[in-house]
């Protein structure tokens, strides 16, 4: 079953002087991001430089000591809204309800947010077979290898269809050829008008982002930037 791309609403981001800290330690310092539909950005950078705290702030589950982020021109305060803007936020842990089986963590969410059950189902099915767990719909979580947990909960927010896709380590317990499928499939969701942030340790996934942003420390450099946080010539 081919992917159908979703019509998307224009969702660029704006990340503007945003400091997070969890009590006297900064997590994140003076960032400035600027990301149009269809970009893809990579976040790099050690263990504690502040990677998943940027990706939990853009989707509006931390809140900001300073500074701020815009999603489609809508300034982001907490994460039920965020959602409710289109920002889809696949967690380090995946987060799958481990009482499910993977298609039912795909099917749910939708059902929950009021999506027509036929069009529930619908994507459910692509999305799995985007990942390669057409096979595995019906197992059960714990049934599941890590790296197939994983691409369950990919599948999942492919399925949301949202305007922001946030991917926090997706091709952690992936091998090259699952890796490349995660990619692609986060590709397709840019090329349907989603703008798709992901952290990663994996250099070869990094290497397929439109752009590289570097954190160390909570401080950020660009490897490659996005057209959009360019400066002008």
């Amino acid at each position: 079953m081919s992917r159908q791309p979703a019509t998307r609403r224009s969702a660029p981001v704006h990340v503007s002087g945003l400091r997070v800290a969890y009590g006297p330690k900064v997590a994140l310092q003076g960032i400035e991001l600027r990301m149009e539909p269809g970009d893809v950005v990579a976040v790099v950078g050690p263990s504690g430089a502040g990677k998943s705290s940027l990706l939990w702030a853009v989707a509006g589950a931390l809140a900001p000591a300073s500074g701020g982020v815009t999603v489609a021109g809508t300034t982001v305060r907490e994460r039920r809204q965020a959602t409710g803007l289109g920002v889809v936020l696949v967690p380090q842990g995946n987060a799958l309800a481990s009482a499910l089986t993977a298609r039912e963590n795909v099917l749910v969410p939708l059902l929950a947010a009021g999506v027509a059950p036929v069009e529930a189902e619908s994507r459910t099915a692509v999305a799995l077979a985007a990942v390669g767990l057409e096979e595995f719909g019906r197992h059960l979580v714990e049934e599941l290898s890590g790296g197939q947990q994983q691409r369950a909960a990919i599948a999942r927010a492919l399925a949301a269809q949202g305007s922001v896709v946030l991917a926090d380590e997706p091709t952690s317990d992936l091998d090259g050829a699952n890796r490349e499928r995660v990619i692609a499939a986060l590709r397709e969701e840019a090329a349907a008008g989603a703008v798709v942030l992901m952290s990663t340790h994996d250099p070869e996934a990094a290497a397929q982002a439109d752009a590289e942003l570097a954190l160390d420390e909570g401080r950020m450099t660009w490897r490659r930037a996005p057209a959009a946080s360019r400066p002008p010539r």
